[in-house]
């Protein structure tokens, strides 16, 4: 008969003691053998492998509770939209097409809220993966821009893509670089006036590859500089602001790009423009890996819509 037990000491270490009869060989029973057994490592262990699935729980019941509502809403509102897609459409149809327009704006900037809060929450607790595979990078980034082209033309802003190559194969997690894209041209968009342009360039420095995005808009203040990627700040607080915004989607930008084993900067004159600067290794996985050399994403897929939609969210008005 063995008798086993678990002790915390004073100092917060783990020891199992294990109890157990000495008998002869002809099984009389002559003392007790007792051991004692450091387990906490495996201690440490099992609660952070404990943690990690109360983690993965916690954010899909998290994802679920409060992305659900708001994808309900707004089936529900692209269900009455179809109502108003007729040729002929009254001054009421109208209306009701305007606010139910405004209501799914609505809708993607908060669902654009949720999304970032979530992110972060998984960047803190070290819980954010990538889904690396090896793509075309300039496919990746020219296929991106372009799919905006659309929005900025609305805006009157002049947008070129350049590139100095043509392809490059490395490692990356296409839909995150197209989330830091997107969250860069945005921004962009946002303090460009009409009559503006911007500008994405991609460079091959060897090692890595450098992606620029650039525009003529107002610029950032030099005492701002030094907290653009900061989380929740805002180069303008006041609460007269033109334009809508919390202040982390550049934070998680930079997470991001890290997350690459990259780097981002900012360059900017106040009343002139603002350059970001990417710099990304260039890294490629093993052979035995597939490589892609057409980006997946198609720029007219509804998913990619939908993303541009969330993130283009505090710019424009929905149709």
């Amino acid at each position: 008969m063995l008798y086993e037990k678990e002790i915390e000491s004073k100092n917060g270490s783990w020891y199992l003691l294990k109890c157990a009869p000495y008998c002869t060989f002809d099984n009389l029973i002559k003392g007790v053998v007792l051991s004692l057994v450091d387990i906490t490592n495996k201690k440490l262990l099992d609660e952070t492998i404990l943690s990690e699935t109360l983690k993965t729980e916690f954010f899909s019941n998290l994802s679920h509770e409060l992305r659900t509502p708001l994808n309900i809403i707004l089936c529900t509102l692209q269900l009455l939209d179809t109502y108003t897609t007729g040729s002929e459409v009254n001054e009421k149809e109208r209306k009701f097409k305007q606010y139910i327009g405004i209501m799914k704006q609505n809708c993607y900037r908060q669902l654009r809220l949720v999304n970032n809060m979530i992110d972060i929450t998984k960047l803190d607790a070290g819980f954010f993966n990538l889904h690396l595979q090896n793509c075309n990078i300039v496919n990746v980034v020219e296929s991106v821009t372009m799919s905006v082209a659309e929005y900025i033309k609305t805006k009157s802003i002049k947008l070129i893509f350049d590139t100095d190559i043509e392809e490059c194969i490395m490692s990356c997690d296409p839909e995150k670089i197209e989330r830091v894209i997107l969250n860069l041209l945005s921004n962009s968009i946002k303090f460009t006036r009409s009559g503006g342009s911007m500008k994405v360039n991609m460079y091959d420095k060897g090692k890595n590859i450098i992606i620029s995005i650039k525009d003529t808009g107002i610029g950032i203040p030099p005492d701002k500089l030094n907290i653009i990627f900061d989380r929740f700040r805002q180069v303008d607080r006041s609460l007269t602001r033109k334009q809508e915004g919390s202040g982390i989607g550049l934070s998680i930008v930079k997470s991001l790009v890290e997350l690459h084993g990259g780097t981002i900067s900012v360059r900017s004159e106040y009343g002139k423009g603002t350059e970001f600067i990417i710099i990304l290794p260039i890294i490629v996985l093993p052979k035995d890996n597939d490589i892609f050399e057409v980006f997946e994403f198609e720029s007219e897929s509804q998913e990619r819509i939908e993303r541009i939609d969330i993130e283009f969210s505090d710019i424009y008005s929905l149709n």
